[in-house]
């Protein structure tokens, strides 16, 4: 597995080279920035610039190229006028999910309310159930309905954090304080990696989606 902090600083040292006094934000997401990485997890990295064109896309692509396990490279690249105008729900994610290595988000963005939690909870939900329900009518694929419960994590994360006011950042500690649905949701999450790929566990899983979605559209959708 990538040693992630050797390899950060192999990062930004690629591209300071590059990019210089025009970096304000260098930061790590996903699973290697909630330390639950395995040997095939994307490196989520995060890059925020004055500003991007085609031209510093090109730019980078040409560095990261030149990086260790570059095939696993993925993440965000932005200027700070797109993402300090970018989606609040959007937002609440990526606030809370990054992990800075240079620089500070909250230099660029304010720190996301109660509302922008609410919106990332509400938005999601109609994704999964829009998702979730056009699969099992035109796709019937039980892969597509696994990282649709990797998508739910997000969603989970947003509901606690709504409720409550406090961030759970990995699954383990998200799964400890849930309760009722949100918890089969969860659990569910962990038993479909291994389910079989038989129509009755398509329907079975697709059915709590659904009806845990359903209810979230509805509760926070008013």
């Amino acid at each position: 597995m990538v040693d992630i902090h050797q390899w950060m600083k192999q990062y930004q040292d690629a591209v300071r080279n590059r990019f210089g006094g025009r970096i304000l934000l260098i930061g790590l997401q996903g699973s290697y920035g909630r330390n639950e990485a395995h040997e095939t997890s994307d490196i989520d990295v995060v890059l925020i610039l004055d500003a991007v064109s085609l031209h510093d896309l090109k730019q980078y692509k040409q560095v990261i190229e030149t990086l260790p396990d570059s095939p696993l490279i993925c993440g965000f690249v932005s200027g700070r006028e797109e993402l300090a105008g970018w989606c609040k729900s959007d937002l609440f994610q990526f606030y809370y999910d990054t992990v800075p290595y240079y620089g500070s988000l909250d230099d660029i963005i304010p720190a996301p309310t109660d509302a922008d939690a609410r919106a990332a909870v509400w938005m999601g939900a109609c994704n999964l159930y829009h998702m979730c329900s056009h699969n099992y009518l035109h796709g019937g694929d039980m892969e597509t309905l696994k990282a649709l419960y990797k998508s739910a994590f997000f969603v989970l994360q947003a509901k606690h954090f709504s409720e409550t006011g406090d961030y759970v950042k990995n699954h383990s500690a998200l799964k400890d304080v849930l309760t009722a649905t949100d918890l089969s949701v969860s659990q569910a999450a962990e038993q479909i990696k291994t389910a079989d790929i038989s129509q009755a566990a398509l329907g079975r899983y697709s059915e709590l989606l659904l009806r845990w979605t359903h209810q979230l559209i509805r509760e926070y959708g008013k």
